[in-house]
C-alpha cells in the first residue's frame, strides 16, 4: 500500500497540476455559506404553531426580563374608555375588560404593533376567553403554544391563561413574525395562526380590525 501510495504522489508530482480559476476558494466558502444557510432556513419552523423558533425564544425571554419596567402611560384615556365600550359584550366584568385593554396596550405597544390590531387578533382567536384551549392545543386569549412553557422556564402551561403572560407573548410572537413578511400583514398573520399559504384566517382578523376595532 505504501509503494503505491508513493507511485501515486510520484505521479501528481510528474504532471503538472492546472492552476485553479482567480478566486476559487471565495466562491467555495460562498456555496458553503449558503448551504449552510439554507440548511438553517429548512430547519427554523415556518409559523407560530409548529416548534419554538430559537431566535424567537431570544426575543421572548429578554421581553419577559423587561415585563416589570413596563410603564402604563395612559394619557390616550379616550382609547382605553372608547375600546372598553367596545369590549363590554365580550366581557361583561369591567375590571377584567380594564385589566386585557390595559395589557393590550402596554405589551402592544413594546412590541411594536398597533394595539387594535392585537384586539382583533385576541377577538378572532379566542372571542376574548383567557381559559380558551384550541384544537391544536393554543391556550389563552392569544393561543399560545404550550411548547413555550419549558423553553421559557415557567411551571406549567396553565400560566400561559395569566392575562399578562399570554398577552405580553402573543404580541411578541406577532410582531416577530410580521417583522419576518416585512409588515405583510396577510402573510404575517398566517405565519401567526399557522395557516400560511391561505387568507382565511387573515382576512378574518383583517376584516375585524376594520369593523371593529378601527372603526370610528
Amino acid at each position: 500500500m505504501a509503494i503505491i501510495y508513493l507511485r501515486r504522489r510520484a505521479a501528481h508530482r510528474s504532471t503538472p497540476r492546472p492552476k485553479p480559476p482567480r478566486g476559487w476558494p471565495w466562491l467555495l466558502v460562498a456555496w458553503c455559506a449558503t448551504g449552510v444557510l439554507a440548511t438553517a432556513e429548512a430547519a427554523r419552523p415556518s409559523d407560530a404553531r409548529s416548534a419554538p423558533d430559537p431566535e424567537l425564544r431570544t426575543i421572548l425571554v429578554a421581553a419577559i426580563a423587561e415585563a416589570d419596567s413596563f410603564d402604563d402611560r395612559f394619557d390616550a384615556e379616550v382609547w382605553l374608555t372608547d375600546m372598553s365600550r367596545r369590549l363590554a359584550r365580550q366581557v361583561p366584568d369591567a375590571k377584567e375588560r380594564v385589566t386585557i385593554l390595559k395589557a393590550v396596550h402596554r405589551h402592544a405597544t413594546h412590541a411594536d404593533v398597533a394595539p387594535e390590531l392585537v384586539l382583533a387578533v385576541i377577538d378572532v382567536e379566542s372571542n376574548f376567553d383567557h381559559f380558551a384551549i384550541s384544537s391544536a392545543s393554543a391556550l389563552g386569549l392569544m393561543q399560545v403554544m404550550p411548547f413555550w412553557v419549558p423553553e421559557l422556564g415557567y411551571k406549567d402551561k396553565n400560566e400561559l391563561f395569566s392575562i399578562d403572560i399570554n398577552i405580553l407573548l402573543g404580541c411578541r410572537i406577532l410582531s416577530y413574525y410580521l417583522e419576518m413578511e416585512r409588515g405583510d400583514l396577510v402573510q404575517g398573520l398566517a405565519r401567526y395562526n399557522g395557516s400560511v399559504g391561505r387568507r382565511v384566517y387573515s382576512d378574518k382578523v383583517i376584516e375585524r380590525l376594520r369593523t371593529k376595532w378601527f372603526q370610528h
